[in-house]
């Protein structure tokens, strides 16, 4: 079954199917109502969250962008959309050393294009600013750092000092162009196997030289304290020999007697007759 329908051509070039009859002031109205859809649909334009959005008029490009969210423009301005979210970039390069060898190195880096900028980035370099502008000189400044260092630097702790330095040369020059740096990570090295080698053993050796020299300065430390030690035993003895006379002596036993006689102990006492005349106690429990 076929459905046939019929138009009729109305004056104005204007076509309709035949059966509806529309006079001039209804066609009229209908093309304004179209015309002023089209309009609204171009005047008004969503800006997604973590993106601005840079305005351009006959190739000009409007200072202001746009933010997130509905946002009403003149119709005839075009809408480039950019992100302003965190961005990574990862690469695996090959780059010198201090020594001359040859490092491989698996680094990232954490950008944003900065949204007040980001007008003058596409008016200036284009949507394209990544390739353009952000990894040529990751890479310049990489390369630039790892020559300063040997290759031990960036496999041992001293990896986040060269990835501070890196992140200070890269820094001003990069966000002078409307980019902004937030973070160098250097995240795997690779050396060649035989170097690899002997880095372990000697940071192995070193390691074991700081253990024995901890061993040798508490060795050190004790034998200090004993020496102390001992002289404050020295002196003591030296002291007591000094200050014990006989009278002194012969105090301490009486003394001493006088605690004896007072034990409930069965005991004989016998005054003077002991040498030094000390007393001679006999008795039993």
């Amino acid at each position: 079954m076929l459905l046939k329908i019929s138009f009729i051509h109305l004056q104005g070039g204007i076509m309709m199917p035949a059966g509806i009859n529309l006079t001039r002031k209804q066609i009229g109205f209908i093309s304004i109502a179209i015309a002023l859809f089209i309009l609204f649909t171009k005047a008004v334009v969503v800006i997604p969250a973590g993106h601005v959005g840079v305005m351009t008029l006959f190739g000009k490009v409007y200072e202001q962008s746009l933010r997130e969210g509905i946002n009403v423009i003149n119709p005839l301005v075009k809408v480039h959309k950019m992100s302003i979210r965190t961005e990574q970039i990862t690469e695996d390069a090959t780059v010198p050393s201090k020594e001359g060898l040859t490092v491989g190195v698996d680094f990232s880096v954490l950008f944003s294009l900065d949204p007040v900028k980001a007008p003058e980035v596409y008016r200036t370099v284009g949507p394209n600013y990544v390739s353009i502008i952000v990894t040529p000189q990751i890479r310049s400044v990489i390369r630039g750092v790892t020559a300063e260092y040997e290759a031990k630097a960036l496999y041992t702790a001293e990896r986040e000092i060269v990835t501070e330095k890196m992140f200070t040369q890269l820094q001003p020059m990069i966000e002078q162009r409307g980019i902004r740096i937030e973070k160098v990570l250097i995240r795997a090295v690779k050396l060649p196997p035989i170097l690899s080698t002997a880095i372990e053993k000697k940071l192995e050796a070193e390691q074991q030289a700081q253990q024995m020299q901890f061993v040798l300065q508490r060795e050190s430390q004790e034998a200090e304290r004993k020496r102390i030690e001992a002289k404050g035993i020295s002196d003591f003895n030296s002291i007591a020999s000094q200050g014990l006379s006989e009278s002194i002596l012969k105090l301490r036993g009486i003394e001493a007697t006088q605690a004896l006689s007072k034990s409930d102990n069965t005991k004989v006492v016998i005054i003077g007759s002991g040498k030094e005349g000390l007393p001679i106690i006999l008795g039993q429990q």
